[in-house]
């Protein structure tokens, strides 16, 4: 009988596992808000980012507000790399990071350490 419910929550821990890293989850999304001739978004990173997918149009000058009130080093940096911007985070502090949407398509940005990601639609 041990054996049968080790065996099984063995199979379901798997399963959760499995889930956890290469499940689909609901992502939050977000659309930059356009006053006057630019747009702009606020992004919180706690424990990540929010909203993690971010939706920008095309050729209008964008800013991206980040406000980091997570304490963890690992996300005391964002880098996106198809721009080559590596920033740093202060804690507490908002920081406005330009975005050149000049270019439409999917860019990806992620921490520093690459373990928190999230993603940059320009249309």
């Amino acid at each position: 009988m041990t054996q049968i419910i080790v065996t099984i929550v063995g199979v379901l821990l798997i399963g959760f596992i499995i889930w956890w890293f290469f499940g689909k989850h609901e992502v939050a999304s977000g659309e930059a808000t356009v006053t006057g001739d630019e747009q702009s978004i606020d992004v919180l990173v706690k424990g990540g980012y929010s909203p993690e997918r971010i939706v920008l149009k095309a050729g209008v000058p964008a800013v991206l507000n980040f406000t980091r009130t997570d304490p963890s080093s690992c996300l005391d940096h964002v880098v996106f790399s198809d721009f080559g911007i590596n920033q740093a985070l202060p804690k507490g502090e908002t920081q406005a990071i330009r975005i050149d949407t000049s270019k439409p398509g999917e860019f990806s940005w992620a921490c520093g350490m690459d373990m928190f990601h999230g993603q940059l639609v320009i249309q």
